[in-house]
């Protein structure tokens, strides 16, 4: 019998809880040389994004998170959080990643959506 292959518990990995994550802030995980950073807004979204502004590589985990988004603290460049895409006049993209939140704890997909 050939059954559909479905997301399961083992492709996601526990990372914290979201009170390790402060509100409007940034903790950031390794994974290889890659850098990811968790994000938390004000109304406890999570989202994760790899640390690096598609413009010049600024650490977005050190940006102002506000309304969804975040601005990266070396050019002011302003990055969804959802997408990783530049907003306004700006283009690039960095690569997010999937998370989601069972009860307090964040878990987080290592493949980029």
């Amino acid at each position: 019998m050939n059954a559909p292959v479905t997301e399961t518990h083992l492709d996601w990995r526990l990372i914290g809880t979201i009170d390790d994550v402060p509100v409007q802030g940034a903790r950031c995980v390794k994974n290889g040389d890659t850098t990811i950073a968790i994000f938390r807004t004000a109304k406890d979204k999570i989202f994760a994004l790899e640390d690096k502004c598609p413009h010049k590589n600024g650490p977005l985990s050190q940006g102002i998170v506000h309304d969804g988004c975040v601005t990266c603290p070396l050019h002011n460049w302003v990055i969804s959080l959802e997408t990783g895409m530049a907003q306004g006049a700006d283009s690039g993209q960095t690569a997010s990643y999937p998370v989601r939140l069972e009860g307090r704890e964040i878990y987080l997909s290592l493949s980029p959506a």
